[in-house]
């Protein structure tokens, strides 16, 4: 991958170019831990998988550093996997292929998985650096990050030894974050009767897509479109306008990815179809005006379609009106830290046909009784149906500690390496310090990391520069850690 050939830090986009030729799909990352635990043993290092498939691979102090706390290098190995429906790509299979724009590194049609590989990237390089001055070295690998924190959940306690520890997966260089918010996942499921189509009526699939997406937490404020909330809006305007008939709605396609493209298919009466066009162009030219400048993209399609059965009439009413009223976006800002999100829900992906609803709404806030509550309000909503509502993966937040003495170490070498000072930051996302300050609560834990764009959406990229910026605070931020009293 000739891409990777001169960028800088060579160590860091080495290990990189790895990462995106090993498929790494969330709950399938084995390949790529097995690889980097051999890879780890060869280079004399010691290794261990505890019970959920989580790797750690220890690194000795450098001599003459052995007095100093231990660190913790923290990251995920699973990608969030999406693709443009006109990109043919297989995330089980295919190897990522970036490419160089403007000074970003850029996956076009799919996500680049910078998030979290950089910060795998990261740990792997100080792990095979033979001139780093640092102490014992504890390098987390945790899994199923993107898909419910089930690593970072299942970690054993009791087999890591530092005391210190530097989580290596947000994305605004400059930017040291002391915090983020816990969530919980809502799986909606109902069946429903259905009926023939109707006879003279024909099918019609309906499209939207070029929405931006983006991260569920990072980017739940800029008000980009979710085209599942689009998609159903219009049906439920043109249900008042004409009769029809839902054969299947499928939107989204991950509980933490803001949906970009949703696609259903209706039958309507044959005579209909003109007034069909008609209303979607006036919808499209509407969604354009309530989205300018931070969803331009958006388009709504149709073309001809199949359909055999539908679902039944009574059934119709009650699941759209549930889909039309279910929350997204942001429900409350925080009023302890300014300017950042404290609650809110995401509607990821919806999936009807054949008889079945699925819907998964991903709930996060800075509050845990936030999460509840919020999440009580949807299972409220859908019991009014008489769905099935559950709940899982519920992870606690991590609450933030102003006198952190490691906080304090970063901004005293970020303003001697870069004579500037650094922001201290909430992030709204998930990160996996608040499940591991709750197994190791004498952590001491700061999260940085380079500039990364489109995270969870196709398109993502990473700047280049800021990665060598952030490669140089991390050696240095190792090498200034004070030994033990």
């Amino acid at each position: 991958m000739s891409v990777f050939a001169d960028l800088q830090p060579e160590l860091i986009w080495k290990h990189f170019q790895t990462l995106c030729e090993i498929p790494r799909p969330s709950k399938h990352e084995e390949q790529l831990r097995d690889y980097l635990k051999g890879w780890a043993e060869l280079k004399g290092l010691t290794t261990h998988v505890d019970s959920v498939g989580n790797l750690i691979i220890r690194k000795p102090a450098t001599p003459g550093y052995e007095n100093r706390p231990g660190v913790i290098l923290q990251g995920h190995l699973d990608m969030v996997c999406q693709a443009n429906s006109d990109t043919v790509h297989d995330f089980f299979k295919d190897p990522i292929r970036p490419a160089l724009k403007d000074g970003w590194l850029v996956a076009e049609g799919t996500t680049l998985g910078a998030d979290n590989g950089i910060g795998v990237a990261f740990a792997l390089a100080v792990l095979d650096s033979d001139d780093l001055a640092h102490g014992p070295i504890e390098a987390l690998f945790t899994l199923d990050e993107e898909a419910g924190m089930g690593g970072a959940l299942g970690l054993d306690t009791g087999i890591l030894n530092g005391e210190l520890l530097i989580n290596i997966d947000t994305e605004e260089w400059g930017e040291f974050y002391l915090g983020c918010a816990g969530g919980i996942d809502v799986n909606v499921r109902r069946d429903y009767p259905e009926v023939d189509v109707p006879a003279g009526f024909v099918a019609r699939q309906i499209a939207v897509k070029g929405l931006k997406g983006g991260h569920s937490g990072a980017d739940i404020h800029l008000g980009r479109g979710n085209a599942i909330k689009i998609l159903v809006r219009l049906i439920q305007q043109l249900s008042r306008e004409i009769e029809l008939h839902i054969a299947s709605i499928k939107g989204g396609t991950a509980r933490n990815a803001l949906a970009r493209e949703a696609f259903a298919v209706l039958t309507i009466a044959e005579s209909d179809a003109s007034k069909l066009d008609a209303a979607v162009d006036a919808f499209q030219a509407l969604m354009r005006v309530e989205l300018a400048d931070v969803d331009d993209g958006v388009t709504l399609t149709i073309i001809e379609a199949q359909a055999e059965q539908v679902m039944a009439d009574e059934y119709q009413v009650a699941i759209l009106d549930a889909l039309h009223a279910a929350p997204h976006g942001v429900k409350r800002m925080s009023q302890r830290v300014t300017g950042v999100v404290e609650t809110s829900n995401n509607l990821g992906v919806v999936s009807i046909g054949n008889g079945k609803l699925f819907a998964n709404f991903m709930v996060r806030s800075l509050l845990d009784s936030g999460f509840v509550a919020l999440a009580d309000e949807i299972e409220s909503l859908w019991n009014l149906i008489g769905a099935d509502v559950e709940r899982e993966g519920g992870y606690p937040g991590w609450a933030p500690n102003p006198a952190s003495k490691l906080l304090a170490l970063f901004q005293d070498v970020y303003r001697q390496e870069f004579n500037a000072e650094a922001k201290t930051q909430v992030i709204h996302a998930g990160l996996e310090c608040g499940i591991l300050g709750s197994k190791y609560p004498h952590l001491d834990m700061v999260s940085f990391g380079p500039d990364i764009r489109g995270a969870h959406a196709p398109g993502e990229r990473v700047n280049i520069e800021s990665v060598g910026k952030a490669w140089q605070l991390l050696k240095a931020v190792l090498a200034a850690i004070p030994a033990k009293a």
